[in-house]
Protein backbone atom coordinates (compact mmCIF):
# COMPACT_ATOMS: atom_id res chain seq x y z
CA UNK A 1 0.00 0.00 0.00
CA UNK A 2 1.48 3.48 -1.17
CA UNK A 3 2.27 6.10 1.88
CA UNK A 4 -0.16 9.02 2.14
CA UNK A 5 1.08 11.79 0.59
CA UNK A 6 2.68 14.67 3.13
CA UNK A 7 0.76 17.71 4.03
CA UNK A 8 2.55 21.11 2.71
CA UNK A 9 4.03 23.18 5.17
CA UNK A 10 1.90 26.02 6.70
CA UNK A 11 2.61 29.47 5.55
CA UNK A 12 4.18 31.38 7.81
CA UNK A 13 2.41 34.22 9.39
CA UNK A 14 3.44 38.32 8.16
CA UNK A 15 3.94 40.23 11.09
CA UNK A 16 2.44 43.38 11.42
CA UNK A 17 5.23 46.85 12.24
CA UNK A 18 5.64 47.03 16.04
CA UNK A 19 3.56 50.35 16.37
CA UNK A 20 0.15 51.23 18.88
CA UNK A 21 -3.32 49.54 17.80
CA UNK A 22 -4.98 52.99 17.94
CA UNK A 23 -4.13 56.27 18.58
CA UNK A 24 -3.89 56.79 22.72
CA UNK A 25 -2.97 60.21 24.95
CA UNK A 26 0.80 59.67 24.39
CA UNK A 27 -0.22 60.63 20.37
CA UNK A 28 -2.66 62.95 20.76
CA UNK A 29 -2.98 66.15 22.52
CA UNK A 30 -6.15 66.33 25.05
CA UNK A 31 -8.43 69.14 23.06
CA UNK A 32 -11.49 70.66 23.96
CA UNK A 33 -14.08 68.81 22.68
CA UNK A 34 -11.94 65.43 23.95
CA UNK A 35 -12.01 67.12 27.44
CA UNK A 36 -15.35 67.57 27.25
CA UNK A 37 -16.90 64.10 26.37
CA UNK A 38 -14.60 62.46 28.51
CA UNK A 39 -16.07 65.22 31.28
CA UNK A 40 -19.85 64.48 30.02
CA UNK A 41 -19.55 60.88 30.83
CA UNK A 42 -17.97 61.65 34.14
CA UNK A 43 -20.68 64.08 35.02
CA UNK A 44 -23.16 61.03 34.47
CA UNK A 45 -21.77 58.75 36.86
CA UNK A 46 -21.71 61.34 38.61
CA UNK A 47 -25.39 61.98 38.59
CA UNK A 48 -25.89 57.98 38.93
CA UNK A 49 -23.93 58.15 42.49
CA UNK A 50 -25.41 61.16 43.45
CA UNK A 51 -29.03 59.92 42.64
CA UNK A 52 -28.40 57.50 45.73
CA UNK A 53 -28.08 60.46 48.10
CA UNK A 54 -31.59 61.72 46.67
CA UNK A 55 -32.88 58.21 47.08
CA UNK A 56 -31.71 58.44 51.08
CA UNK A 57 -32.97 61.87 50.97
CA UNK A 58 -36.40 60.72 50.18
CA UNK A 59 -36.85 57.63 52.17
CA UNK A 60 -35.47 59.45 55.29
CA UNK A 61 -38.27 61.68 54.52
CA UNK A 62 -41.08 58.93 54.34
CA UNK A 63 -39.25 56.88 57.15
CA UNK A 64 -40.05 59.71 59.70
CA UNK A 65 -38.83 62.94 61.35
CA UNK A 66 -35.91 61.55 62.74
CA UNK A 67 -34.83 59.71 59.79
CA UNK A 68 -34.84 63.03 58.14
CA UNK A 69 -33.44 65.05 60.59
CA UNK A 70 -30.10 62.75 60.20
CA UNK A 71 -30.17 63.25 56.82
CA UNK A 72 -30.48 67.00 56.83
CA UNK A 73 -27.67 67.01 59.23
CA UNK A 74 -25.59 65.28 56.89
CA UNK A 75 -26.19 67.45 53.88
CA UNK A 76 -26.04 70.59 55.83
CA UNK A 77 -22.70 70.13 57.09
CA UNK A 78 -19.80 71.25 54.72
CA UNK A 79 -18.98 68.04 52.98
CA UNK A 80 -23.11 67.36 52.47
CA UNK A 81 -22.87 71.27 51.38
CA UNK A 82 -19.85 70.25 48.50
CA UNK A 83 -21.44 67.11 47.53
CA UNK A 84 -24.84 68.94 46.82
CA UNK A 85 -23.07 71.30 44.87
CA UNK A 86 -20.93 69.04 43.32
CA UNK A 87 -24.17 67.34 42.32
CA UNK A 88 -25.79 70.38 41.19
CA UNK A 89 -22.64 71.34 38.57
CA UNK A 90 -22.46 67.53 37.12
CA UNK A 91 -26.26 67.86 36.76
CA UNK A 92 -26.45 71.51 34.72
CA UNK A 93 -23.10 70.74 32.28
CA UNK A 94 -24.60 66.86 31.82
CA UNK A 95 -27.86 68.89 30.48
CA UNK A 96 -25.86 71.59 28.75
CA UNK A 97 -23.40 69.37 27.23
CA UNK A 98 -26.48 67.23 26.25
CA UNK A 99 -28.26 69.96 24.53
CA UNK A 100 -24.97 70.11 22.30
CA UNK A 101 -24.88 67.05 21.81
CA UNK A 102 -28.53 66.70 20.45
CA UNK A 103 -27.31 69.72 17.68
CA UNK A 104 -24.85 67.18 16.66
CA UNK A 105 -27.32 64.96 16.04
CA UNK A 106 -29.22 67.07 13.84
CA UNK A 107 -25.60 67.77 12.06
CA UNK A 108 -25.08 71.59 13.21
CA UNK A 109 -22.25 72.48 14.66
CA UNK A 110 -19.28 69.91 13.68
CA UNK A 111 -17.10 73.02 12.37
CA UNK A 112 -14.23 73.31 14.30
CA UNK A 113 -15.06 76.96 15.70
CA UNK A 114 -18.48 76.23 16.23
CA UNK A 115 -17.25 72.99 18.36
CA UNK A 116 -15.34 75.10 20.61
CA UNK A 117 -17.94 78.03 20.79
CA UNK A 118 -20.62 75.80 22.15
CA UNK A 119 -18.08 73.95 24.60
CA UNK A 120 -17.19 77.08 25.77
CA UNK A 121 -21.09 78.04 26.59
CA UNK A 122 -21.67 74.76 27.46
CA UNK A 123 -19.28 74.92 30.66
CA UNK A 124 -20.07 79.04 31.06
CA UNK A 125 -24.64 77.88 31.16
CA UNK A 126 -23.27 75.25 33.30
CA UNK A 127 -21.59 77.38 36.00
CA UNK A 128 -24.16 80.11 35.35
CA UNK A 129 -26.94 77.68 36.11
CA UNK A 130 -25.27 76.64 38.81
CA UNK A 131 -24.43 79.87 40.67
CA UNK A 132 -28.43 80.96 40.16
CA UNK A 133 -29.75 77.94 41.71
CA UNK A 134 -27.13 77.90 44.80
CA UNK A 135 -27.44 81.90 44.79
CA UNK A 136 -31.32 81.60 45.49
CA UNK A 137 -30.85 78.59 48.27
CA UNK A 138 -28.82 80.83 50.20
CA UNK A 139 -31.05 84.11 49.89
CA UNK A 140 -33.59 81.84 51.03
CA UNK A 141 -31.57 80.68 54.05
CA UNK A 142 -32.17 77.20 53.10
CA UNK A 143 -28.64 75.98 53.07
CA UNK A 144 -28.16 77.36 56.41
Amino acid sequence: MPAAPEAPPAPKPVLAPARPLSPHLQIYRPQLTSVLSITHRATGVALAVGTLLLAWWLIAAATGPEAYAEVQAVLASWIGRLLLIGWTIALFYHLCNGIRHLAWDVGWGFEIARGRLTGWIAIGASLLLTLAIWACVFVRGGAA
